[in-house]
């Protein structure tokens, strides 16, 4: 369901309401945060801009990138427009559920005062299963009531090692979502990736402006190298902290992940769209248009999307992957 037309940040998956509209609403306008900031591919503004008017939420700025250089370009664009001083900006992939919002709040709050000291902070997830899919943090000292200094990052790791980590505790899962001053992140990522912050200035010097859309210049910003924040900033800092919280985090990278988090029937089936089942138990079923009926089946993922059908035994959603390179081969 989700392609490079419209990917899944603009796909109502857990709710009536779009990843990206569940995500501007956990920031409202008003005494705490300003309008958001959006980075997005310039094939989806439209797209971007109604469902932002959909939750009435405007941005102050919609920065459309001329191409993907990865995350710590694109954030460097947004420090940029945000004026690249002492305001903290709160970084979110759009396409994350965040259950419990208060406790959100609550981790931001917690953050602010170290943020503003000049801190560098993520947000760490509480595991509940030994994630392979996820970064790790390992948590070091207490610097202040919730917050911790990271102790070390550690890259997706295999099944023992995780099992070993979540048995520990004293780890979190790195979920992707920072606090920092503008100032202090463009200061880092300079000193470190001086290229990249060159790229994204120049960039937004010479952008094309429109109302609050802004298209940095393609060819300068095709200069930047292309890495995550994780990489080119966070791994390489000196004052980087992390908030572990528990907020029923979930980045939705699978639809096992989907299943996990959606409310099931007694026969622990879900439907969403036009589904019959008999005698079917365990089946996550969801379909955009075409009937789908299960018969006597149990422990299935079946998405029907356009005239396309995807049929998998729970807990090889990964895989699909392997589906996309197999139709990119015959085609």
């Amino acid at each position: 369901m989700s392609r490079p037309e419209r990917p899944k940040q603009l796909l109502a998956l857990t709710a009536d309401e779009t990843m990206l509209q569940l995500t501007a609403r956990r920031t409202p306008g008003g005494s705490d945060f300003a309008a958001p900031i959006v980075v997005a591919n310039a094939a989806h503004a439209d797209d971007v801009e109604d469902q932002m008017r959909g939750v009435g939420t405007a941005p102050a700025a919609l920065i459309l990138e001329p191409m993907g250089r990865n995350t710590a370009p694109a954030i460097a664009l947004a420090a940029i427009a945000a004026g690249g001083g002492a305001a903290p900006l709160l970084v979110m992939p759009s396409d994350h559920v965040i259950a419990d919002v208060a406790a959100f709040h609550a981790a931001i709050a917690a953050a602010l005062p170290l943020v503003q000291d000049g801190w560098l902070v993520t947000f760490g997830i509480s595991p509940n299963a030994p994630e392979t899919g996820y970064g790790w943090i390992k948590v070091g000292e207490v610097l202040a009531a919730g917050v911790h200094r990271v102790d070390r990052f550690i890259e997706k790791p295999p099944l023992e090692r995780a099992q070993a980590m979540l048995d520990a505790g004293g780890h979190a899962w790195n979920g992707g979502i920072f606090l920092f001053r503008a100032d202090r992140y463009l200061e880092v990522l300079g000193r470190e990736e001086p290229a990249m912050v060159a790229a994204a200035q120049s960039a937004m010097d010479a952008a094309r402006r429109e109302g609050t859309r802004i298209w940095p210049d393609a060819d300068a910003f095709a200069a930047s190298p292309s890495e995550s924040i994780d990489y080119a900033v966070m791994e390489k800092a000196s004052r980087v902290a992390v908030v572990p919280v528990s907020m029923g985090w979930s980045d939705l990278g699978s639809w096992d992940a989907l299943d996990a988090i959606s409310a099931s029937d007694d026969a622990g089936n879900t439907h969403a769209g036009e589904v019959i089942s008999v005698d079917a138990t365990n089946c996550f079923v969801r379909s955009d248009g075409l009937r789908v009926a299960l018969v006597g089946v149990s422990d299935l993922i079946v998405v029907a999307s356009g005239s396309d059908v995807l049929i998998l035994p729970k807990g090889r959603s990964q895989d699909v992957k392997k589906i996309i390179a197999a139709m990119k081969a015959r085609d």
